[in-house]
């Protein structure tokens, strides 16, 4: 066969398109909530390109393509077993860190994001009936002897309280439902309720004070801060016979339990974990657009970077909620659960063991750098890294370095740089140096062009990760009335390593909570929806500061596809150009769309600006 000669022609279509599909929702979720965001009638213009160069499919493609599919049964699956037709999860309904509601949630993990890559839209019918139904089935649950949950552990559909390792973890399918479902009115209404909890414009969830730029507790929620120390039954919930279950983290009885807890009593004053609460006003700010809630997250961690730089460059874990002062009256910087000092007693294993959560407030800096492009957080985190290795020492000829800090000083010590949140580090600056930090292999090495298998092995690996799951999840034979919350978690299909990687370019979405990273995303702008359309593959091959590039491919042969292509997770970078069969032709907008006419792909090298666009949920056609 003759291969023909690709051909670029750029268009501009400034079409206007419909609300997202009804027939995703039921009629009561898609009313218009009074001061919900209403989408404008006409998008923005985005240039296209039409490809007509026939391209062999690749096996990477046909991979992703596979993966993308055979994940929607085993959803499917997944949700018949361990769901029922309201959406309450089967199982036994606790309060607790261990085991509970957060835990409840997390059986969705993963789900949002494999829809907004492109799977079926079933998986998005079933989050948000999942959803729907465990947010009824907690505000429902209450607890007998624990304080805080006795006339419910949700209220006003958010948990009540927790500290913000486990709010993050119960708010990941919340946080990323946005991607697919945009600026939907009740997610809207529910983004602007979650987020005034944390500005100080909820009188019954006084979290936050505006003057000290505070969160006043480590343990906080729907009903406001615990300002005294907390209990054992607090994190623990109340009694139950543990022998008639399987508890992941190896406890037998109850004693066990609140003996894992008695030392997590500091809790009142912020805490770096507090910074993974920004995601709240990010959300709100991605589906409304208004002001206040970027402000809010650019002077909040204002606030921790002026602390940082107080206190020798590092975050602190232990704020005082009465006066602002860092470490309070002993000047304790380093104090709090799941602080720089905290190591308890495991009951378990009779051993102390260094909990400290740190590498979860790197979400914060995230969050910020998304909605400003500015580089001091990335720059502080750095510094920070930097304080932490000077402290480094020499025994027997071995160098040291500290990952804890005590009443003693520092301690901890392991035999590399402490080196937290280094790929996120080089994500957002794209300096080299911080490239160094990250490990030479796999993802980096594919990017940096030394290992070209990684995609298909990547994509078989997940394959296979999908297949053992569904078989362990379909020779689980225990009743839910002895399951816990938490028990389904490992059998959960959703796959979405490689697929985030090699489609978008992007960091896969970790439990802390956090938002989407990603290079690019894509839509199909014929069935207004996020996700490539059918049959479309898209391999992202080298990112760098100013260029990205991504080869797409459409493996039908009998279909035409259109996909839309988006500059960042949230509309934030500025295509520039794109570089296509030896031309260079001018974009100067965050979308462009590329049409596939069947058998046919190409490879584009984009060049683009980050961070040079306000980052937004609202979907390509519906923005102003």
């Amino acid at each position: 066969m003759t291969r023909r000669r690709a051909r670029c022609r750029i268009r501009s279509r400034p079409a206007a398109y419909p609300w997202y599909p009804v027939r995703l929702f039921p009629p009561a979720l898609l009313l218009l909530v009074a001061g919900a965001f209403v989408p404008a009638g006409n998008a923005e213009p985005a240039p296209a390109i039409d490809v007509t160069t026939p391209l062999p499919v690749p096996e990477w493609a046909r991979l992703q393509r596979r993966l993308l599919a055979e994940q929607v049964s085993a959803c499917r699956e997944f949700y018949g077993k361990y769901f029922d037709a309201r959406g309450h999860l089967q199982c036994f309904v606790r309060w607790g860190a261990n085991d509970g509601p957060d835990d409840a949630f997390e059986n969705f993990n993963g789900w949002p994001e494999l829809h907004a890559l492109g799977a079926d839209d079933e998986i998005m019918r079933l989050y948000v009936r999942g959803h729907e139904g465990l947010l009824r089935q907690y505000t429902e649950a209450r607890t007998v002897e624990t304080p805080i949950a006795r006339e419910g552990m949700y209220h006003r559909e958010f948990i009540v309280q927790s500290d913000w390792m486990h709010h993050g973890e119960g708010l990941q399918l919340f946080n990323r439902m946005g991607l697919s479902l945009g600026a939907e009115p009740r997610h809207v209404t529910r983004a602007r309720r979650f987020a005034g909890f944390y500005l100080g414009e909820d009188p019954e969830a006084p979290n936050y004070d505006p003057r000290l730029r505070l969160i006043r507790s480590l343990q906080n929620g729907s009903r406001g801060p615990m300002l005294r120390p907390a209990t054992a039954l607090d994190w623990v919930g109340d009694p139950f016979d543990v022998a008639q279950f399987v508890a992941l983290h190896g406890e037998k009885t109850y004693a066990q339990f609140l003996a894992h807890y008695q030392e997590y009593t500091d809790v009142a004053g912020d805490h770096f974990l507090n910074l993974v609460a920004t995601t709240l006003p990010l959300t709100a700010y991605l589906v409304t657009g208004e002001p206040k809630y970027r402000d809010w997250i650019v002077g909040y961690l204002d606030a921790w970077l002026d602390r940082m730089a107080r206190n020798g460059g590092i975050v602190p874990s232990h704020v005082d909620h009465r006066d602002g002062r860092i470490g309070g009256p002993g000047n304790r910087w380093w104090g709090g659960a799941y602080g720089w000092g905290f190591s308890p007693l495991n009951p378990v294993n009779g051993r102390r063991e260094n909990r400290n959560r740190i590498p979860r407030a790197m979400v914060g800096f995230v969050n910020a750098t998304l909605v400003t492009g500015d580089t001091k957080y990335a720059d502080a985190w750095r510094a920070m890294r930097d304080a932490i290795n000077a402290q480094a020492r020499t025994v027997d000829g071995r160098r040291e370095y500290p990952t804890m800090h005590g009443a003693d000083g520092w301690y901890g010590w392991q035999d590399r740089p402490w080196n937290i949140g280094a790929l996120e580090l080089w994500y957002l600056s794209m300096r080299h140096d911080d490239l160094a930090r990250v490990e030479r292999a796999g993802w980096r090495a594919f990017l940096e062009g030394s290992d070209p298998d990684y995609p298909a092995t990547a994509l078989r690996r997940d394959l296979d990760t999908l297949a053992r799951r569904t078989a362990a999840m379909r020779a689980d034979a225990t009743p839910p009335e002895r399951r816990l919350a938490d028990n389904m978690l490992d059998y959960n299909p959703a796959t979405i390593g490689a697929l985030t990687q090699l489609m978008q370019g992007g960091l896969v979405p970790g439990r802390e909570g956090g938002l989407l990273q990603a290079r690019l995303r894509y839509f199909d702008p014929e069935r207004k929806r996020a996700g490539v359309p059918p049959d479309v593959a898209a391999l992202v091959s080298s990112l760098s500061a100013e260029e990205t590039v991504v080869t797409l491919v459409n493996t039908s042969a009998t279909a035409a596809r259109t996909v839309l292509v988006q500059g960042g997770a949230y509309g934030e970078h500025r295509f520039e150009s794109v570089r296509f069969d030896g031309r260079s032709v001018t974009l100067g907008a965050r979308t462009f769309t590329v049409h596939l006419p069947p058998g046919t792909g190409a490879k584009l090298t984009l060049a683009l600006r980050r961070y040079a666009a306000a980052p937004t949920l609202v979907h390509p056609w519906e923005r102003p």
